[in-house]
């Protein structure tokens, strides 16, 4: 059986509520030994973390999503810092930028997204981006902060929701960080497909960012971590091989971005 890696699930949000068990084991059923849940705010985290003794092969992360900059305090922040002793959390994330929305705070989330920065280098744990429509002040502040770091061999991660252009896949590279591929792969339209055929399946991880973004065949449905099966056989046929050959490399990848033990057993439920 494949072994594949959901590297980001919003396990936690209320749209699993009445069904997460079930929707545990959809994921099993497809190969899905692990997941990852990213951070929104210090109460996600938490909600995580239970889900992490509830489940096997469950991870969580700890970081404010840029979004929630806007109000949050540096006191938010420190309990993010602590929760990062936290073993169960195997990265910090996801931080970033987002312009899409909103850009009339844009100089408070560059200023929490540098604290996050600081702390995965201090903690030697990876960042998972979240970036919308910030590029270039993305990738311009993580040069920064390596080149202003003592560890700068720590900076390490994930782009995630990775949609080009390529010149971002060329930095992430330089930067050693990686690129999720996610739902957006599956859309005729996105022109993400031609851009991921020239690059190494070596720089990527899979994921599904449930419950948002499913992909073909359930565009505009709830997304869930066992669909991250249809991006890695969209994925094996833009780079004419086998499913079993993306499972092998990009699950060989989030392991070792992450850290994460290669005998874990799924188990439902417990």
């Amino acid at each position: 059986m494949i072994a594949l890696i959901d590297t980001h699930v919003h396990l936690y949000l209320e749209a699993f509520e009445t069904d997460r068990d079930d929707v545990v084991t959809r994921a099993r059923a497809a190969g899905v030994v692990s997941m990852i849940l990213p951070a929104i705010d210090v109460a996600s985290v938490h909600q995580a973390l239970r889900l992490c003794d509830r489940y096997s092969g469950v991870y969580a992360m700890a970081a404010l999503h840029p979004s929630e900059t806007r109000q949050a305090t540096k006191a938010d922040f420190d309990a993010v810092a602590r929760l990062c002793e936290d073993p169960r959390v195997v990265a910090v994330g996801e931080s970033g930028l987002d312009y899409y929305w909103d850009r009339s705070f844009a100089d408070r989330q560059q200023t929490f997204f540098r604290w996050h920065i600081r702390l995965a280098i201090e903690k030697d744990l990876p960042l998972i981006l979240h970036n919308r429509e910030a590029s270039e002040d993305l990738v311009r502040i993580l040069q920064e902060e390596r080149a202003a770091s003592a560890h700068p061999e720590r900076l390490r991660g994930i782009f995630h929701c990775f949609t080009g252009p390529a010149w971002v896949a060329e930095a992430a590279a330089e930067l050693g960080f990686l690129l999720g591929i996610g739902g957006i792969l599956t859309f005729k339209k996105s022109g993400l497909a031609e851009l991921v055929r020239t690059l190494p399946l070596e720089q990527m991880v899979l994921e599904t960012d449930a419950p948002f973004l499913a992909p073909v065949p359930y565009r505009g449905k709830r997304n869930e971590p066992a669909y991250v099966r249809y991006v890695a056989e969209k994925l094996a046929e833009l780079k004419g091989v086998s499913l079993e050959e993306v499972a092998r490399i990009t699950t060989a990848n989030a392991r070792r971005i992450f850290r994460l033990p290669e005998d874990q057993t799924a188990r439902t439920g417990q």
